[in-house]
């Protein structure tokens, strides 16, 4: 991102109603205002992280008799920020330690994602889409490796209610497209309706999902289901049980698969990713069965997960690049 894409900060008239925020450092040389909080800082530290920060220190100033200061220190007003994002980045950057905590909260994430690009706070934003790729893997193995008992484990970042949107809206604002695939298809195992009607989040306010990611869930998720009885996919099996004559049960093995397939069109569950031992089957099957049945089924996942991008209308996973 080029140093003209961001709306450059101004130093510029200040308000008289400004609050000051607990970031005051007496030492501070510089100030920034975001809404009417100001935030007293050093020029020194923006600079050693920010490129943006390091550039306009240098920047020639024409004088102004008029420009604001205070204590002697320049006004600068970040416009189109929120005063939470400036906030969890200036503790971040004062207190590094919170990037070496084994999960971050999901709100510090996402200031360092927007802020990050926008002013160039190249390491930080790394480290944030850092987090957020190893939630959202590109690989069915690191996939597998979160999931434990069937249940998805947040490992990186703090699980929340409406996390799984807002990382998804957050992916999309800011071009971190390789997060996309995986974050899509966790989006859309979670209940119907919660993806209309949002899920509160523990402050109060709804996380929902922005009409063009609605749209792409609810296309997504009926392609997958479309897609998931062909000929091999997890649940192509069913439609074709092409192993009867090694078959040691042929009544008993015949009896479970026409079960399973009763129920899955009772219910259309989305079998894409699933693990085959959920299912509760292996132990009715004889040997053979069981074992063509995991074969199968393993190989209808690996083609699910090569194919899981073109299902959200994304490039494949070789072509899925962030764009930072």
């Amino acid at each position: 991102m080029s140093h003209s894409d961001a709306p450059p900060p101004k130093r510029q008239r200040t308000e008289d109603s400004t609050t000051r925020s607990d970031i005051w450092y007496k030492d501070g040389s510089v100030i920034l205002q975001v809404e009417n909080i100001q935030s007293r800082v050093h020029w020194s530290l923006l600079a050693q992280h920010s490129s943006f920060f390091r550039d306009l220190e240098h920047l020639p100033q024409p004088p102004d008799p008029d420009q604001p200061t205070v204590d002697g220190c320049p006004v600068i007003v970040l416009s189109g920020d929120t005063r939470l994002d400036v906030d969890h980045l200036l503790r971040v950057l004062y207190d590094s330690c919170v990037l070496f905590l084994r999960r971050s909260l999901f709100p510090i994430i996402a200031a360092l994602v927007r802020l990050g690009r926008k002013y160039q706070f190249t390491n930080l934003l790394n480290l944030a889409v850092e987090r957020l790729s190893f939630e959202n893997p590109t690989t069915l193995e690191a996939y597998d490796a979160r999931v434990h008992d069937g249940v998805y484990t947040w490992t990186r970042i703090v699980e929340a209610p409406g996390t799984l949107f807002d990382i998804l809206t957050l992916a999309r604002e800011n071009n971190i497209l390789s997060v996309l695939p995986c974050a899509y298809y966790r989006v859309i195992l979670q209940p119907r309706a919660s993806l209309f009607d949002g899920i509160k989040r523990e402050d109060g306010t709804v996380a929902s999902l922005r009409p063009a990611e609605l749209r792409q869930c609810l296309l997504g998720h009926e392609k997958l289901l479309k897609r998931q009885a062909g000929p091999g996919y997890t649940a192509g099996w069913l439609r074709q049980w092409d192993f009867d004559a090694d078959c040691t049960n042929l009544v008993s093995c015949t009896q479970v698969r026409t079960g399973i397939l009763q129920r899955y069109l009772e219910t259309l569950n989305l079998w894409a990713l699933g693990s085959v031992s959920r299912k509760g089957i292996i132990k009715s099957l004889c040997t053979h069965c069981k074992n063509h049945l995991e074969e199968s089924f393993l190989a209808g996942r690996r083609k699910f997960w090569e194919e899981l991008p073109s299902f959200f209308d994304l490039q494949n996973w070789a072509e899925l690049s962030n764009d930072l």
